[in-house]
């Protein structure tokens, strides 16, 4: 299980979602080897005055939190955050240095889905990739 939030400035996040949801959902699809229909995305626009950013960024400044099940090796975490960097940059057009992302881990036990807790949960995919 993945669960992707995205922040950005409203004005400049929602004209790109769909492209973007696209992009990142390609990357956890090959790097966590993901069923192509298994897509959480949630789009969060704040307004620019709610949205503090360091300096040198620019209005495409965006923030990536992906909440997974423990489980993936350091390698696999590491490819996955290499490819969001280089493919949103060539296919969406956000520069390295506006995204940052930050992947947060949680036993599966923790989870409840279907109506099941998430230890008990058979998957049609592996988590340790």
């Amino acid at each position: 299980m993945a669960q992707v939030k995205i922040y950005g400035v409203r004005e400049k996040l929602a004209p790109m979602r769909q492209q973007l949801s696209d992009v990142i959902h390609g990357c956890v699809v090959e790097a966590l080897h993901f069923p192509v229909n298994k897509r959480a995305h949630r789009f969060i626009g704040l307004a620019h005055e709610d949205f503090f950013m360091p300096e040198g960024r620019t209005d495409a400044y965006i923030i990536l939190e992906i909440m997974m099940i423990t489980g993936r090796t350091v390698e696999t975490k590491k490819k996955l955050i290499r490819l969001l960097f280089d493919r949103i940059q060539d296919e969406v057009g956000i520069a390295h240095q506006d995204i940052e992302i930050c992947i947060l881990e949680s036993p599966a036990a923790n989870w409840g889905f279907r109506g099941m807790h998430g230890d008990e949960v058979k998957l049609d995919y592996k988590i340790a990739v």
